[in-house]
């Protein structure tokens, strides 16, 4: 399929775009993303029913008493359940984090609901990811679950939350990390036998590190003991922000992605972890994986990118079907300066991995701003659609709109 450019007919800007597919029905696609079409920033709700041919476009409604939205995911469980989390706020103030769900694919929604209240800026809860359970070894199947940062000044934290009845309520939170650290987002993934990986990256104050932290019970208790804090995954250098390109001035930061087969295939059962990493002197995105998320593999590089280029928002997604690892980001390294949306994909459980382009025409970050922009968005995502296909979902610029869109390709 050609690549689609799902907001180019609407005002304002679009990014930071998560996609999720209806398993049994893989024509059906939703995508959220932050969304300035009718002014303020919302949350921007988009739905194909054709496979990601075409595309309907709406906003989804703010909850009463908050101004702006942003940071949405979202993900899908049966039959026909998606799930939104988003960040709420007015300005700084009131970080809140909401979710709606819808029961019918996307046609209608449920109203907002409160996961976690923000208060101020004292407690401001930003950076939400939704993952839903929907393995077939599972008995927790149709459990979503939450993560997110309560950020402060000079610390944050990681923190999750289920929903027990498809995010018409949600339980008290876990705290999974250190009060005392920097993180940004959190990662989440669930695994054959409805085992939660909570994972998040530390940046500092020192010795920035990938960690993880699995719940065997279906998100009621996560191991290992937080006073013992968590399991580690891998050392980390973060990219640098921005990066070290003339004219590049937007925010990169250093997250965790994670991904688990449930597929019946061969290495059924296998976790994944990849990050943008600078180690090698450049940013590259790096990837770990483990047989039951306690031990972990040394990070390899999975990009076959050139020395010098830079690689980054890696997004995964493993095939529930044929358990084929996919690996979304964007790279510079057709022109030293436009960016592109690659794939790295590997059909041997991560022993190789070849990559290809998604974008048909290279993009310049900054659009038509005269000025170096500040910020492209924080993350792209990817899933899997039957029978193995990838949709992935990013921002671009490219003309002839040159304002941030949001595109579909696989």
């Amino acid at each position: 399929m050609a690549v689609v450019n799902i907001t180019g007919a609407l005002a304002g800007n679009q990014f930071e775009p998560s996609i999720a597919v209806n398993i049994l029905n893989p024509n059906i696609m939703c995508v959220v993303a932050v969304d300035t079409s009718t002014g303020p920033t919302l949350t921007g709700f988009y739905r194909s029913i054709d496979g990601g041919t075409t595309w309907s476009t709406t906003v989804l409604p703010q909850p009463a008493g908050y101004s702006g939205a942003e940071a949405p995911t979202i993900d899908y469980t049966f039959p026909s359940t998606f799930i939104v989390t988003v960040h709420v706020f007015n300005g700084i103030n009131d970080g809140t984090i909401v979710s709606y769900t819808s029961f019918d694919d996307g046609a209608t929604w449920q109203p907002p609901v409160i996961v976690q209240l923000g208060f101020g800026t004292i407690v401001h809860n930003d950076e939400p990811f939704i993952a839903v359970d929907r393995s077939p070894g599972s008995p927790y199947r149709g459990h979503a679950y939450v993560g997110y940062t309560p950020l402060a000044t000079t610390s944050s934290a990681i923190f999750t939350q289920r929903s027990v009845d498809q995010g018409i309520s949600w339980e008290p939170p876990d705290r999974q990390s250190s009060p005392r650290g920097i993180h940004d987002r959190a990662a989440l993934a669930v695994g054959f036998s409805g085992e939660v990986y909570a994972g998040y990256i530390i940046t500092g104050p020192a010795s920035p590190s990938a960690l993880i932290r699995i719940s065997y019970d279906g998100g009621i208790n996560y191991q290992p003991p937080i006073e013992r804090q968590s399991t580690f995954i891998s050392s980390v250098v973060p990219a640098p922000s921005p990066l070290p390109v003339p004219n590049y001035n937007f925010r990169v930061q250093t997250n965790l992605s994670l991904a688990a087969d449930i597929s019946i295939g061969p290495n059924s059962g296998t976790v994944y972890a990849v990050w943008n990493d600078a180690r090698a002197g450049y940013t590259d995105v790096l990837l770990c994986e483990s047989p039951d998320g306690l031990l972990w593999s040394d990070p390899i590089s999975i990009t076959s990118a050139p020395p010098g280029t830079q690689n980054f928002f890696p997004a995964i997604t493993v095939s529930p079907f044929a358990g084929t690892i996919r690996v979304i980001y964007y790279s510079n390294q057709i022109d030293g300066f436009l960016l592109d949306v690659f794939v790295a994909e590997s059909f041997d459980g991560g022993a190789s991995f070849s990559n290809r382009r998604l974008t048909t025409t290279s993009f310049n970050p900054n659009g038509v701003s005269p000025v170096p922009t500040v910020l492209i968005g924080d993350y792209i995502t990817a899933a899997t659609y039957a029978p193995d296909n990838l949709a992935a979902v990013w921002m671009a610029t490219t003309p002839p709109t040159g304002k941030l869109d949001v595109y579909f390709g696989n």
